[in-house]
């Protein structure tokens, strides 16, 4: 029994320690891997996994500038939450159901030498060189499938310490942005539609002297999803008050046919009043109404 007691103690330590070690090891996974896709260094602060219910939860994340920046932060990201398909990772796959990313707020700078801290991430670098992002790595990346990503942006601001190191330009834009975008199957696209969606509706490509467009070019497919979740939505609008219109015209269609059928039957019941009348008048009728004396 105590042989018994102490194996089950060891079994429930090594559970424990899995469990509490799993965070860690998948945590570590995230921030190497988010390092390969945009070149630049990532900091978590919270990290839960979930298995039973296949759920992802990070908070504070923070992606890094690159040195030679005063701010070291480039993204700032409260919380991400993802809902993963356990059984196609067992398989090699990374399906990802449901992704949703609160970006708070997005820092574009151009620091002393004039250089951009966009021009470090890999989907720049490779569109200024046009040629596929990670192309020279080794190794085959794992396939992805992102079945719905869900994009909010704050606030995005440019600071350029060019012309004047100790006190540099800042603009700030209010974004604002709640998308939701579909059928994503390759990891850079996320971080090209992130630094478009962010810049696209702000002055920051002409401050910066950015070219957005090669970034828009790589991810139209992407794009153009979001604009067809709103086409169905106006889709289903549509149909919706067609369906009602068709609706009410159909009741008012029954209705008049119920009218139609009570009066009717309004109609049938006096005329069988009616008739029920003279038969009782007529049964009652003396048939020595006329006597002669």
């Amino acid at each position: 029994m105590k042989k018994l007691l102490i194996v089950l103690a060891v079994i429930a330590g090594i559970i424990i320690a899995v469990a509490f070690l799993k965070d860690i090891i998948i945590k570590t996974s995230v921030e190497k891997g988010v390092q390969v896709v945009t070149g630049l260094n990532l900091r978590i602060g919270g990290f839960r996994l979930g298995l039973i219910n296949q759920l992802v939860d990070i908070k504070s994340l923070m992606l890094m500038n690159p040195e030679g920046f005063k701010d070291r932060v480039m993204l700032d990201m409260p919380k991400i939450y993802v809902d993963y398909d356990l059984m196609a990772i067992t398989k090699g796959k990374v399906h990802l159901e449901d992704v949703r990313v609160n970006l708070k707020e997005f820092n574009v700078i151009k620091n002393e030498k004039g250089e951009l801290n966009l021009d470090s991430l890999k989907v720049v670098e490779a569109e200024k060189k046009k040629e596929k992002p990670g192309a020279k790595e080794k190794g085959k990346a794992p396939e992805i499938q992102i079945d719905s990503l869900e994009l909010k942006i704050g606030k995005v601001v440019y600071k350029d310490y060019s012309r004047n190191p100790s006190n540099p330009t800042v603009r700030e834009f209010e974004i604002n942005l709640d998308e939701r975008f579909t059928g994503i199957t390759n990891p850079y696209s996320v971080v090209s539609l992130i630094v478009v969606k962010a810049l696209m509706n702000t002055a920051i490509p002409n401050l910066a002297g950015f070219d957005i467009k090669g970034l828009q070019g790589t991810i139209g497919d992407t794009l153009a999803t979001a604009q067809q979740v709103v086409g169905q939505a106006a889709d289903t609008a549509r149909e919706t008050v067609k369906t009602a219109q068709e609706t009410a015209k159909a009741a008012q269609e029954q209705a008049r046919q119920t009218a139609e059928t009570t009066k009717k039957a309004v109609d049938e019941t006096k005329e069988s009043v009616k008739q029920a009348t003279e038969d009782i008048k007529s049964l009652f009728k003396s048939p020595f109404g006329s006597s002669e004396e």
